[in-house]
């Protein structure tokens, strides 16, 4: 059999979660995902590509396999695709934190409500009936139980409220709760009753949903993802709104039956609680950074290979461990010598960034770029396959780690990097390695200046600092033109492969 043969029939899905038809069949079940499981954990915090959506995913898809879960129902209450439905939020005038919180109560509210009604209807039990009152009351009651009906639903009421035809009386959203319209005010077709405005206070509302879900021995988990996709191009409305999802969440602890779950990149999260958050110790008690070992990636990735049994069986590598599966596909070393590193640990140092954090989206990537690199030389020279002889070569792989390292720095670095991106454009054709007096030449700034300045990039991973040099990981060099080597005179020799 031909090399190319093999190569084509390899498929090693998508990288992206939402695109992977695929993802329950190889995905790892890791630490983190145990701990979701378990429920020790509410805010699942981690980086662009480290698997936050893979793992919801697989969360909705296979909760009913886990004993742990036998009576917990997963209710997403986001849209999964196209733009993410908290941006409505962007057609209302901007509001007080306290104010973005009465929305994500009453959102909550609201969805499980009607989620719930639509289950067991409007008059099964007396609670039910109250319910059903309740939201028809507010005006958020609705057979469509879809986060993007109710959402969209609720955003649209709050825009009348805040902007009324005409008024006898004040009325606006509180942190108390959602007002109830009256004859008084004209909103036009918002619903109107009773002789005198009132609030449905939302501590009083979730106590009767709580008590409806105790009633039918229900818990339910409200899942929240791409909360980092929610607020773009509403970057005013982030900050506070974000802040008051976390104020909701530390709300909601008093129900026993309520658990909301967020899935949250690292750095939004640090820059929702900059500056201090009240409480924040209790938010960080049930939080849980995604952190991927090397084991783990290894085994996500040879789960990938063998899930097709023909490729297995063509390779001759089936009942192998992972390690030599590898081996099977993979050359021992990417450069070769005595003191080079092994292709798998040359990998693992390139698709980490300046934090250590290696993502599988990372690793997958390049995966697939070596196999499509290798398919092209093959196209061009056919090899016959031999088990003796890895199907990709080094000169694959290097080529890869050049797309990839183009894909992050333009997908992930610069588009993530909002004010720094031009910071980081300085770095563009220069040297990988600097200390505070090179870093002051091509930043343009007072040496005293630079270690303020550049920590925003730390924290970013585009820079990390070890002892008194500051490097860009391998990870982002080509993408910028970045070579090895010191932009610094030293007698020092590099610590670098």
């Amino acid at each position: 059999m031909l090399v190319k043969e093999l190569l084509r029939s390899l498929d090693l899905g998508a990288s992206v979660a939402e695109f992977d038809a695929d993802l329950k069949s190889y995905f790892v079940e890791t630490q983190t995902f145990r701990a979701v499981i378990k429920g020790n954990v509410d805010i699942i915090a981690g980086d662009k590509g480290t698997g936050k959506t893979a793992l919801y995913k697989v969360l909705r898809e296979r909760y009913r396999e886990f004993p742990e879960l036998e009576h917990i129902e997963i209710l997403p209450a986001f849209n999964p695709a196209g733009n993410p439905v908290f941006q409505r939020l962007g057609q209302i005038p901007l509001l007080e934190e306290g104010q973005y919180a009465t929305i994500w109560k009453s959102y909550l509210l609201s969805l499980v409500g009607n989620w719930l009604l639509e289950i067991v209807g409007n008059g099964s039990t007396q609670r039910m009936q109250k319910l059903n009152e309740i939201l028809s009351k507010i005006g958020l009651r609705s057979s469509d139980d879809s986060a993007q009906t109710i959402f969209s639903k609720l955003v649209n009421l709050v825009g009348r409220i805040l902007n009324p035809k005409s008024a006898e009386i004040g009325l606006s959203v509180t942190d108390a709760g959602m007002p109830v319209i009256t004859p008084k005010l004209e909103f036009g077709d918002v619903h109107k009753s009773g002789d005198k405005a009132e609030l449905v206070l939302h501590e009083d509302a979730l106590h009767h949903l709580n008590d409806c879900l105790e009633e039918l021995g229900i818990t339910v988990w409200i899942v929240l993802d791409r909360l980092d996709e929610a607020f773009q191009g509403y970057p005013a409305i982030e900050r506070p709104a974000l802040r008051a999802l976390l104020r909701t969440y530390l709300d909601l602890l008093e129900f026993d039956r309520l658990r909301l779950k967020l899935f949250v990149r690292k750095d939004l999260f640090r820059k929702v609680v900059h500056g201090g958050f009240v409480n924040l110790t209790h938010v960080n008690a049930k939080r849980l950074d995604i952190v991927w070992d090397e084991k783990d990636l290894k085994a996500l990735l040879c789960r990938r290979m063998r899930k097709d049994t023909s490729f297995m069986q063509s390779l001759g590598a089936e009942g192998n461990s992972d390690d030599v599966l590898f081996s099977f596909v993979f050359p021992a070393q990417v450069d070769v010598g005595e003191r080079k590193p092994t292709t798998w640990a040359w990998i693992m140092s390139r698709i980490r960034d300046g934090n250590g954090i290696k993502p599988p989206r990372n690793l997958i990537d390049l995966a697939k770029k070596a196999q499509e690199a290798q398919q092209r030389s093959e196209e061009r020279e056919a090899r016959s396959y031999s088990p003796n002889v890895p199907l990709i070569e080094a000169d694959a792989i290097r080529k890869a780690l050049q797309r990839l390292s183009d894909d992050r720095v333009n997908d992930t670095l610069l588009a993530e990097a909002a004010d720094l991106a031009p910071l980081i454009e300085k770095f563009r054709d220069s040297k990988a390695e600097h200390n505070t007096t090179s870093l002051a030449l091509l930043l343009d700034m007072q040496e005293s200046d630079v270690r303020i300045a550049v920590k925003p990039l730390i924290e970013l991973g585009f820079l990390e600092e070890i002892g008194e040099s500051f490097k860009v990981p391998m990870l982002y060099r080509d993408g910028l033109n970045i070579t090895q080597g010191k932009a610094f005179a030293t007698d020092a020799p590099s610590t670098e492969e």
